[in-house]
């Protein structure tokens, strides 16, 4: 079964969409940034968004509308979402051993592939 993340709701805090995303992936989790990255490059850890903030408070564009993440979507269809949808900057993050590293090298995988990488290096 495909798994599908919904977002559709201006009050869910970033806490809550991270939370949503690292349930259906375990090894790749989102961060939410004030400034965006450029294709291939990260983001600045020291302009990460508290986690506390509701989608709204940070949301940039036009009105809420409801997109899903599923595990076909490739990682910087994703990235590009937030930001043409919401004026919001995110970066995947994927598991290697104990460290959070960012997909900049990875960003035209799938979230599965994304997911499945990880798993194999265990």
């Amino acid at each position: 079964m495909e798994r599908t993340i919904h977002i559709d709701d201006d009050y869910m805090t970033l806490k809550e969409i991270k939370d949503q995303f690292s349930n259906y992936f375990p090894h790749l989790k989102i961060e939410f940034f004030e400034h965006p990255h450029r294709t291939g490059e990260g983001s600045m850890e020291q302009s990460k968004i508290d986690e506390a903030f509701r989608l709204r408070d940070i949301r940039k564009e036009g009105l809420m509308e409801t997109f899903a993440i599923h595990g076909n979507l490739k990682t910087q269809t994703l990235e590009s979402k937030f930001s043409d949808l919401y004026g919001v900057n995110i970066q995947v993050y994927k598991k290697r051993g104990n460290t959070w590293i960012q997909t900049t090298s990875t960003d035209n995988w799938t979230l599965s592939q994304q997911e499945k990488s990880t798993e194999e290096i265990k």
